[in-house]
């Protein structure tokens, strides 16, 4: 397993993320979707199989855990489902999609004192609506995961949303904490902790080239900014605009990659 691999290298993990698509790729549910499929119980039963295992490594880390959520989830299943996880691990963080549903859930569930991952995030509103739908949040209650190399493919500066989301967590004085995912390079590690960053989630490949010597190139690749965007800080998480092409395709992707393992 790649987190053994990664604390064997001399690497302090502080937790794991876990997401639909990187559960889908093991060899565990491959061998078994091959032999005829899985019913969904059973996907429940083996990635709380997956997560207790990763909890053998990291016994004081956050983990966390992600919904089977899509398009027309409602809010009662994504917290039905978070409730179920909440009894796999202490603590977990309850990965939800920022969508209508998600961001309802969480507002939920964090009245609850559960910990919540609000993942998917490309925009300063989506940010700030998870700010909004969960006011009240202790400190590392709740994480938002803005992905960054997602961004940078569109041709976009994706380290700027990191910048840019950070100051308006600052000017609000937010306890949410920015979780900076899908990074691509040493380059976006150094990045995304100039930045600001409070956590990053960073790819077992990357942890490989540091490792090996490799360093911040300090080259700056020819992508577009993104400003910093005024946002009614009194405004709430129902009025922002919380819709971006790359959520919908994103949470697409999760469910499709757990629709093809299903019977």
């Amino acid at each position: 397993m790649e987190t053994k691999q990664t604390l064997d290298y001399g690497f302090q993990l502080d937790g794991q993320t876990t997401n639909p698509s990187l559960v889908a790729k093991s060899p565990l549910f491959q061998e078994r979707a091959a032999k005829g499929g899985i019913t969904i119980d059973e996907l429940f039963s083996m990635y709380k199989e997956t997560v207790l295992k990763i909890a053998e490594y990291l016994p004081n880390g956050s983990i966390s855990v992600e919904v089977y959520a899509g398009a027309d989830s409602d809010a009662d299943d994504l917290v039905s489902q978070a409730r179920m996880m909440l009894r796999w691990l202490p603590k977990p963080h309850i990965k939800l999609p920022i969508t209508a549903a998600g961001l309802e859930a969480a507002s939920i569930l964090v009245k609850d004192g559960v910990n919540v991952n609000m993942t998917l995030c490309f925009t300063q509103e989506q940010a700030m609506a998870v700010h909004q739908a969960t006011l009240g949040a202790k400190p590392g209650q709740v994480y938002v995961s803005p992905f960054i190399g997602r961004l940078d493919d569109k041709g976009e500066q994706g380290l700027d949303l990191i910048r840019n989301i950070v100051k308006h967590y600052q000017n609000v004085a937010s306890n949410v904490q920015v979780l900076s995912a899908s990074i691509r390079s040493v380059d976006h590690v150094q990045g995304i902790i100039e930045a600001g960053s409070h956590i990053m989630t960073v790819p077992f490949k990357i942890f490989v080239a540091m490792q090996e010597g490799v360093e911040a190139s300090g080259n700056s690749l020819d992508l577009s900014p993104i400003p910093f965007q005024e946002i009614d800080y009194t405004a709430e998480w129902g009025n922002l605009n919380i819709q971006h092409d790359l959520t919908d395709t994103g949470l697409a992707k999760f469910k499709q990659d757990w629709d093809d393992l299903l019977i």
